[in-house]
C-alpha cells in the first residue's frame, strides 16, 4: 500500500508516519500545497496513492482545500469513485463543523481526532476498508 502522510509539525508527521509504515510505503508532505503536487505526480507516473492521512489545520492550503483539489486531480485524470484515493483527516479540532467539512462536504473517508494512536488508526483503516 502506498501512504501519503500530510503534516505541518514534524513531531505529529513523524508519529503518524511511524504508525502507518507497518501497513505501507509511507511518503510525507509538510503541507497541502506539496502534498497536491506528490499526488499530482503519483497520477501522472504511478503508481497512485491508496491512503493519505492530511491534518485539517496547515499554513499556505489546508487540508479541506488540498482535499478538494485532490478530488479535482482524480476526476481530470477520470478515476472512477470506487478506486478514488482513502482520505483519513486528522485535527486537534473535535467539533461537528469540522466533521461535516471533512467528511461530508470534503470527499474524506474517515475523520480522527489527536492524539492518534495506533488503535485508533488501525480501526480507521479497517472502516475505510484497507484492512
Amino acid at each position: 500500500m502506498k501512504i501519503l502522510v500530510v503534516e505541518d509539525e514534524v513531531a505529529s508527521m513523524k508519529f503518524i508516519s511511524h504508525l502507518m509504515v507497518k501497513y505501507g510505503e509511507c511518503d510525507t508532505a509538510s503541507d497541502g500545497i506539496e502534498a497536491v503536487r506528490i499526488f499530482e505526480v503519483s497520477l501522472s507516473s504511478g503508481p497512485p496513492y491508496d491512503l493519505i492521512c492530511m491534518d485539517i489545520m496547515m499554513p499556505e492550503m489546508d487540508g479541506h482545500e488540498a482535499l478538494q483539489k485532490i478530488r479535482q486531480l482524480e476526476e481530470l485524470y477520470s478515476i472512477p469513485p470506487k478506486r478514488e484515493v482513502k482520505v483519513i483527516m486528522t485535527t486537534a479540532l473535535d467539533d461537528p463543523k469540522n466533521v461535516m467539512n471533512a467528511l461530508f462536504k470534503g470527499g474524506a473517508d474517515e475523520y480522527l481526532v489527536k492524539p492518534i494512536t495506533s488503535a485508533n488508526v488501525e480501526e480507521a483503516m479497517k472502516k475505510v476498508k484497507l484492512l
